[in-house]
């Protein structure tokens, strides 16, 4: 049986004193891959900083890679966020620094020490995502599509059991929102776990994977089906 990832029981998530989501139970577990869908404003982001511990857990119970999310203090959220692979819909990269320079940067910041493994690590992760020849590049010589396989590479530098996609494809186009999603998709097949956001419904029809859905304040599962 696999292990959890993302274990939450009648879970709340408030933006500062509102209420956005409600009672929420669920459960992803080891090597799955799964979709978050809603409407915008229905809650997804909020969702996903609370699993990230940008808005802390209030109500309810939540563990995320054996992090407790109800009891954790501040100077837990830098170990746990080690653990996710945070992807955002506008790359959140440096414009002041090359492709090589990003990623590096995060490793330093996550104590990362020699040299040798930080940079073998830098190329791992971009050949992973085909970037293998751009990490002299920097963000802006880049088109977004290129961006946000450095900015999947960069979640991946520091081998996360859980990676969260916030809307990874929301700034492409439908063919560079394809190629973006093969590159998840591998990543998947290789074991890891991925929560994506998304209001991509060509995407889910074409990797149709389970899904959760935010609506009237609730998260739930639906089956999907093609239209």
């Amino acid at each position: 049986m696999a292990e959890s990832i993302l274990k939450l029981k009648d879970v709340a998530v408030f933006q500062k004193d509102s209420m956005v989501l409600n009672d929420i139970n669920l459960e992803v577990k080891k090597g799955e891959f799964v979709y978050l869908i809603g409407k915008t404003g229905s809650g997804k982001s909020s969702f996903m900083k609370t699993l990230y511990g940008d808005l802390p857990l209030k109500e309810g119970n939540g563990r995320i890679v054996n992090f407790n999310l109800k009891t954790m203090e501040e100077k837990d959220i830098p170990f746990l966020r080690r653990k996710l692979g945070i992807v955002f819909q506008d790359f959140k990269l440096l414009p002041d620094r090359n492709i090589n320079n990003n990623l590096l940067f995060v490793l330093k910041a996550t104590g990362w020490k020699d040299s040798e493994k930080m940079n073998a690590k830098t190329e791992e992760v971009l050949d992973k995502v085909g970037m293998k020849t751009k990490g002299f590049k920097f963000p802006h010589e880049l088109s977004g599509g290129e961006q946000q396989r450095i900015a999947i590479a960069r979640a991946l530098l520091n081998d996360p059991e859980l990676i969260l996609a916030d809307e990874p494809t929301g700034n492409l186009d439908p063919q560079t929102s394809v190629e973006v999603m093969k590159v998840l998709q591998e990543i998947n097949a290789t074991g890891r776990t991925i929560l994506m956001a998304t209001h991509d419904y060509a995407l889910i029809l074409k990797y149709p994977s389970k899904t959760l859905k935010c609506d009237g304040n609730r998260v739930f599962e639906v089956v999907q089906k093609a239209v």
